[in-house]
């Protein structure tokens, strides 16, 4: 199943399949530190993602220390690794043409796949955070 995703996306950006492989292991090793619902169950349901986004991870120095990933969940956190995932894109080999084509090929195969429906672009790879508003509105 995981040659089947890599396929999907290199036929749908257009890459070559070991750079499309080197890319979804890339994402799903930030969206599982990011603690996405989709990385879970890309694991669950593709044999040998885990270990796919563990060696990418591994590859470009993603942080593994409990500390390091909670940290990488605070909203600056977030931030940050949303940030290091386009450099990381970029340094394997993927334009902005590729990189914009990337999320939804993700998605679309997700949806097929998996009938898991709205992940097209980095946001909702990630999970959005559902932040709300102090309702202070002045300070006494």
């Amino acid at each position: 199943m995981l040659n089947a995703f890599i396929k999907h996306v290199s036929k749908a950006t257009g890459l070559p399949a070991k750079t499309a492989e080197a890319a979804i292991g890339i994402i799903l090793n930030a969206a599982d530190r990011q603690g996405a619902p989709l990385a879970d169950e890309v694991f669950e349901r593709v044999p040998g993602a885990r270990t796919l986004a563990a060696q990418m991870g591994a590859e470009i120095g993603a942080a593994t220390g409990v500390i390091a990933r909670l940290i990488e969940r605070t909203q600056g956190g977030r931030q940050a690794v949303a940030e290091q995932v386009i450099r990381d894109l970029h340094r394997a080999g993927l334009g902005n043409q590729e990189v914009g084509l990337l999320f939804p090929a993700i998605g679309s195969y997700a949806e097929s796949t998996f009938g898991v429906k709205g992940v097209g672009h980095l946001g909702d790879i990630f999970g959005a955070l559902r932040v709300q508003g102090s309702a202070v509105r002045s300070v006494a």
